[in-house]
């Protein structure tokens, strides 16, 4: 087995490797800060937003954010869901990702889906909602490995995953990645912390 079929550190599901790059050693992660993102799918299309400011500023991606204190993951990503895009949904716990860059805390992210949402969808002073094609998204202006985990999303497959990044400026350089599915089609909503 060469060392990418290998699970890395962090990652506690039972999943198969499907996706890995890179080399070299995991970098080592301390601290761990929760997060949330949330993808809206009905049919053949998929809700983005358009990131206005913060991290990942003009860059699509779904919509999320930190987990408060005292706050679930479930929680967080509704209320990020609604402070983001004006709306509502049923969430489902589709899958974990964990990023990791030397010198800051370890990013734990839980990743939701919903096909039906009620409200209207708006803009926000952080995010500008957009519906894409699933064969129109654009992977080259999002985040490095959404392209590796977004399609296993999309096929409703539950996963798992890791990428450890440098950052250099500001910009962030990815230097390793694995991405695995999970065997089980059991919904993981209820490891969600």
């Amino acid at each position: 087995m060469n060392s990418m079929d290998a699970k890395p550190p962090g990652i506690i599901d039972e999943v198969k490797m499907v996706h890995g790059g890179g080399s070299g050693d995991w970098f080592p992660a301390e601290e761990i800060r929760k997060y949330t993102n949330v993808f809206l799918i009905q049919g053949d299309r998929l809700l983005l937003g358009y990131k206005k400011r913060g991290l990942g500023i003009h860059k699509y991606n779904g919509f999320g954010g930190k987990v408060e204190p005292n706050e679930s993951t479930l929680d967080a990503a509704q209320r990020e869901l609604q402070e983001e895009a004006g709306i509502i949904a049923p969430l489902e716990h589709a899958g974990t990702l964990l990023f990791v860059v030397p010198g800051s805390k370890w990013a734990h992210i839980d990743i939701f889906r919903a096909e039906e949402y009620s409200g209207t969808i708006a803009e926000s002073d952080e995010m500008r909602p957009e519906w894409f094609n699933k064969g129109e998204i654009p992977f080259d202006n999002m985040w490095d490995t959404d392209r590796y985990w977004l399609p296993l999303l999309l096929a409703n497959r539950p996963f798992s995953g890791r990428a450890d990044y440098e950052k250099k400026g500001e910009d962030f350089i990815l230097k390793k990645w694995w991405f695995g599915i999970n065997p089980n089609t059991v919904s993981q909503a209820n490891q969600c912390i």
